[in-house]
């Protein structure tokens, strides 16, 4: 290394040097772990499903074809024998707990990413044991014993930054101190396409910007303007800086939070409920001073005196909400709920400590925009509730992918993440288009949609409609004349699949009769008509 270069290095603008380790396709490994399968996820091709795409796959499964994003009926067309997973992130985080466990062996200060991916400090361990490659050979024997790893691949990185050093890790490289511009910049613009499903790969990629490199090369001011936070947050790190800004400074003095139960808590779901103050006045009182976390720390204290502390990083910024959730990881990881009081003893106390701040106004982590004094207050009365009639007493509705007009939107507790099981992203044949309807029945109410001779209309077996809609009847006496209609769309969800229920065999219609009245209507394809109302246009 030059002088100028290590002189630079010293400077206020150096990034610091991280280790990240990466276990590869942790997803299938927790999963295969849950189903007693872990002997044969070298051989056998195993998938991990969200929302009827593929999130994960093994290697035996990349073989054959199968690739993230990947819909589920083309993962079985390309893998005819592919055994298909489901996702639970509470069985991820259990899994590891004993992965991360064995690293604070070796260092201090374990920051967990995300279960499967965890960084640590680089310059301690450098210098301990002389040298960047030899940090990396101690981490691989301390993480060759641990069983929660022996059916994966383990893989370390070092970079400037937790960002390139996790891309680093992918390929077990060490990128030199400085060098994080050039390893950055031949990789593909999707490696951010992982991050919250942001429609922003999909933007560049029409744009015609391909590579990070090619995005580093646009100018800062003019990705700020157009395409907002997110954008600018990508342009850093495209350009080889860490993903957190660089004026992070010391988290200011008095902001920990500790909660204690009396009597003390053995259920991971209780401690995150009771928890849920204590995370809102943790990022009010760094709101307060102009601050707001990136990097915390939750530490647990048991009835054996035992004191757990993990650290967790966010790309962004955490509010209440995301504090909550890796509390819950934490406990998860740390005990189920069979086994709580009797090995690992109850939760007497929590406590929340920030380890990395950055300067932000007073009520710019607020959640709905505004000023965020009536949002606060919002969260307050919403918590009050829930504390009051249950957790599930709040519940909001989150738009999800699907056909049919009365399973398009879900409902989760209020303060649950709200990424749905089902991404709108995915195509949905069948899906009706636009407008949705205004009202929709649940369940749908039974309707007589009649041809020009006063018979039923029939659906055929591939979906068609021989005679038109002429009529439609609500109660069997009066009939109101069809003006305009349009369709069939079949919903055919298994269609492979001889065995599947014929309610899954469907076809849409839209419909409006003489009054201008608009309707959403379904029937079974190729058998007895039994038109179904499923919605109203206003």
């Amino acid at each position: 290394m030059t002088t100028s270069a290590a002189a630079g290095l010293e400077g206020d603008l150096a990034l610091p040097r991280t280790i990240a380790v990466w276990l590869a396709d942790w997803p299938v490994t927790a999963a295969a772990s849950a189903a007693n399968l872990s002997e044969q996820i070298t051989d056998r091709p195993m998938a991990v499903l969200v929302g009827n795409r593929v999130v994960a796959s093994n290697d035996a499964a990349r073989q054959a074809g199968v690739r993230r994003g990947h819909r589920k009926r083309e993962a079985q067309y390309r893998c005819p024998s592919l055994l298909l997973l489901p996702r639970d992130p509470a069985v991820e985080a259990r899994a590891f707990e004993p992965v991360v466990a064995a690293l604070e062996q070796v260092a201090a200060g374990v920051e967990i990413t995300r279960p499967g991916l965890a960084a640590l400090g680089a310059r301690g361990l450098a210098r301990y044991y002389h040298g960047e490659q030899e940090a990396l050979a101690v981490i691989a024997r301390t993480l060759h014993g641990a069983h929660a790893a022996a059916h994966t691949s383990v893989l370390t990185g070092i970079a400037d930054g937790a960002f390139t050093a996790a891309l680093a890790a992918r390929t077990g490289e060490i990128v030199p101190a400085g060098g994080s511009p050039e390893f950055l910049a031949p990789l593909p613009i999707t490696v951010f396409g992982s991050r919250d499903d942001t429609p922003l790969v999909d933007l560049l990629l029409r744009l015609g910007i391909r590579s990070l490199g090619a995005f580093a090369a646009l100018p800062a001011r003019d990705i700020a303007a157009r395409f907002g936070p997110e954008g600018a947050w990508a342009h850093r790190v495209a350009s080889g800086r860490d993903d957190r800004p660089l004026a992070a400074r010391t988290p200011p003095p008095g902001c920990d939070v500790t909660v204690g139960f009396e009597p003390p808590l053995d259920r991971a779901d209780t401690v995150a409920f009771s928890t849920r103050a204590a995370a809102e006045q943790f990022v009010e009182q760094l709101a307060d001073r102009g601050a707001a976390c990136v990097c915390i720390e939750v530490e647990i204290a048991l009835e054996t005196g035992e004191h757990i502390a993990r650290r967790w990083r966010h790309t962004g910024l955490l509010g209440s909400v995301a504090v909550v959730d890796r509390i819950r990881w934490q406990l998860e990881g740390l005990f189920t709920i069979e086994r709580a009081a009797q090995e690992s003893g109850a939760v007497t106390a929590l406590t929340l400590r920030p380890i990395e701040t950055v300067p932000v106004g007073t009520h710019q982590l607020t959640l709905w925009g505004g000023t965020g004094e009536r949002d606060e207050r919002a969260e307050l009365g919403i918590a009050r509730l829930q504390s009051t009639y249950g957790h599930a007493s709040v519940q909001r509705l989150i738009p999800q992918g699907d056909t049919g007009p009365a399973t398009r939107t879900a409902t989760v507790p209020w303060g649950e993440p709200t990424e749905p099981d089902s991404p709108r992203a995915q195509p949905w044949p069948g899906r009706l288009p636009a407008p949705a309807p205004t009202v929709v029945f649940d369940p749908p109410t039974p309707l007589q949609v009649l041809d020009e001779t006063g018979a039923p209309v029939i659906v055929t077996d591939r979906g068609a409609l021989p005679r038109p809609p002429a009529a439609v009847s609500h109660d069997g006496r009066r009939r109101f004349p069809i003006t305009a209609w349009t369709g069939p769309w079949p919903d055919s969800e298994q269609f492979w699949n001889p065995d599947a229920p014929a309610d899954q065999r469907r076809v849409r219609c839209q419909l409006v009769d003489a009054a201008g009245r608009a309707y959403v209507a379904s029937c079974r394809a190729g058998s007895e008509p039994d038109w179904l109302l499923e919605g109203v246009y206003d």
